[in-house]
């Protein structure tokens, strides 16, 4: 099974670039997608191709945030929400369910705008960490692929040092992602497959060569619930297109 997460930074952008043609190619069996920055009336066929089940969680601002999931097999159930306003209304949490598996899109808010954006993301991180401790009471089989804007450790950004004042590196959400992956009990896809010291991005910069240069950040994550760990079989971040300021994330789990 073969799980990818990519923030498209636009979906008709992403389409125009080819992104379609590679998924279609990929061996991909779901897809889930953040930042789509599209509303219903403007998704168009090419935006729901052949032989894919198509849902989408659009924000009600226009031209912003949105999520989706595409998938081979359609969901026995899909919800949208997480019943909180900062969520809800910006299309920031899709999810679909097969059989006992339940696959999930999530677009974090990023706080590098100003200081109010960082207060809403860290209102954010505070409604949600709440539904991932219930969620693994519950041994709820789960997958949350998305752009969780928060690099955990200095390996997982090329300019740590010059970044620890800034949003997405700050110590708070270092520490947030510590108890998601300490004492709530998640596992960190990627990083289990990497090697410790081994770095590898899935963002970069639009500013100087980031992308030519590999100065990236690692924000883009599958976080599993510890029951999926022994299905981690590889893991790859795709670079020979280019579709937005993200590569996908590609894992592929065993069935």
């Amino acid at each position: 099974m073969r799980i990818i997460s990519v923030n498209v930074n636009g979906l008709r952008s992403a389409s125009s670039k080819g992104f379609f043609e590679w998924l279609d190619q990929s061996g991909t069996d779901i897809a889930c997608l953040q930042e789509t920055r599209i509303l219903p009336h403007q998704i168009e066929a090419a935006h729901q191709p052949h032989g894919w089940h198509c849902e989408f969680f659009p924000a009600e601002r226009p031209g912003y945030a949105g999520t989706a999931i595409y998938s081979r097999q359609k969901p026995d159930r899909v919800a949208r929400g997480l019943g909180f306003a900062l969520c809800d209304s910006e299309g920031r949490w899709i999810e679909a369910q097969y059989g006992e598996l339940t696959v999930a899109s999530l677009y974090l808010p990023s706080g590098s705008a100003s200081e109010e954006a960082q207060a809403r993301k860290d209102v954010f991180l505070g409604e949600f960490l709440p539904r991932m401790r219930q969620w693994r009471a519950e041994n709820r089989q789960l997958v949350v692929c998305g752009d969780w804007n928060i690099a955990h450790k200095q390996v997982d950004l090329k300019n740590w040092r010059g970044n620890q004042k800034n949003s997405g590196f700050l110590p708070h959400e270092r520490a947030w992602l510590d108890t998601l992956f300490g004492d709530v009990g998640y596992v960190d896809a990627h990083r289990t497959l990497l090697a410790p010291d081994q770095a590898e991005y899935t963002w970069w910069s639009n500013r100087g060569r980031a992308w030519d240069n590999n100065v990236g950040w690692r924000i883009d994550y599958q976080v599993i619930s510890p029951d999926l760990a022994g299905r981690l079989r590889a893991a790859s971040v795709y670079r020979d297109q280019r579709f937005s300021d993200h590569a996908p994330l590609i894992i592929d789990y065993a069935d």
